[in-house]
């Protein structure tokens, strides 16, 4: 009876925001309509547009930002993920991408494309420094010497002298701990800038660093409006560690949602660029997949704007643990 009523108080708080939010767009609506004839229209409109300058100037981002990892390593705040994308589609997708100007790019040797991603980057003509790549150790990989062996395979795949980003793609117990120290090797030798994990939940993390001293630089993690893990998140802050948010788009599953197709009317923006706004007004680092060159580029345009703090809050109401991942059903690896 509890659970029942909170629910339904939050979805009576959600209701109320709506009200006052498209109150907010139909009064605003209201007030240029009634001001279209009148002389005062265009200084109303100018000082629309003066705030929306001073907004911009106190929150301006750009797609070459980046974010400072506990090791020092700076991280682009945006990029694209190639999840399961094939081979050839992947070339063109990356392709499209650098020359939008993303400078991150996240594969995985279970992706079986990272020979793609690789000959991408040098097609594009950029230096190797000038993007950071991520991969990653797939579980069935896992152990000491079975990391080093599968690091070098995908180093040799993607054609590059080192890697950016090294995670550990899945939690699965057994041999995690053999697998970190690995990596740990390879990071000072010089192959691995930064390591890190994906999809660790706390429990993870703490079994982690009984048997470590070295904090992981990334959690790469599904997480959006809808899924915000705000404990995880939270842990994850308090030491250091980055969010990075793959399926910031929930896999297209909730971009009908009505709250986010009101913001997107607010904003003049489609609903994935709102998911994506609010991941990187969050602090994470997000990756959001896609293969379609207009996509590409449609998400990248995501640094020209801000969402308001209620707007904000009207989004984060949203939460229901909805996650969209397969693996879904093994998560949280209880190992």
């Amino acid at each position: 009876m509890s659970r029942l009523k909170s629910a339904f108080s939050k979805s009576f708080a959600v209701d109320i925001l709506l009200r006052q939010f498209c109150r907010q767009i139909c009064t605003t609506e209201t007030t240029f309509t009634r001001n279209s004839f009148d002389s005062s229209s265009e200084a109303i409109k100018l000082e629309a547009n003066s705030s929306y300058r001073r907004m911009k100037s106190l929150h301006e981002t750009s797609i070459t930002d980046t974010i400072t990892l506990n090791d020092k390593v700076k991280i682009p705040c945006f990029g694209l993920g190639v999840y399961d994308i094939d081979v050839k589609l992947t070339r063109k997708a990356v392709l499209c991408a650098l020359e939008t100007g993303y400078r991150q790019i996240d594969t995985a040797a279970r992706y079986k494309n990272e020979r793609s991603v690789g000959e991408a980057i040098r097609e594009s003509g950029l230096k190797r420094q000038e993007v950071f790549v991520v991969t990653k150790v797939y579980h069935e990989d896992h152990g000491y010497n079975e990391t080093r062996i599968a690091f070098e395979k995908s180093l040799k795949l993607l054609g590059v002298d080192f890697v950016d980003l090294y995670l550990i793609h899945f939690p699965v117990p057994g041999k995690v701990v053999e697998t970190w120290k690995a990596m740990g090797e390879l990071k000072e030798k010089g192959f691995i800038r930064s390591i890190g994990v994906s999809n660790f939940n706390i429990h993870h993390l703490e079994a982690l660093k009984m048997h470590s001293e070295i904090t992981p630089s990334v959690n790469q993690i599904e997480v959006h409006p809808f899924l915000q893990e705000s404990s995880l998140v939270d842990y994850c802050k308090d030491r250091g560690i980055v969010i990075q948010a793959y399926s910031p788009l929930t896999r297209g599953q909730k971009l009908d949602n009505h709250v986010l197709r009101s913001l997107a009317y607010q904003y003049n923006r489609t609903p994935a660029q709102i998911l994506l706004r609010w991941s990187l007004q969050k602090g994470f680092v997000c990756i959001p997949k896609s293969f379609q060159s207009e996509r590409i580029k449609e998400n990248s345009k995501v640094f020209d704007f801000y969402i308001e703090e209620p707007h904000m809050e009207i989004l984060d109401s949203l939460e229901e643990g909805y996650r969209t991942g397969r693996d879904k059903i093994l998560w949280p690896w209880n190992g």
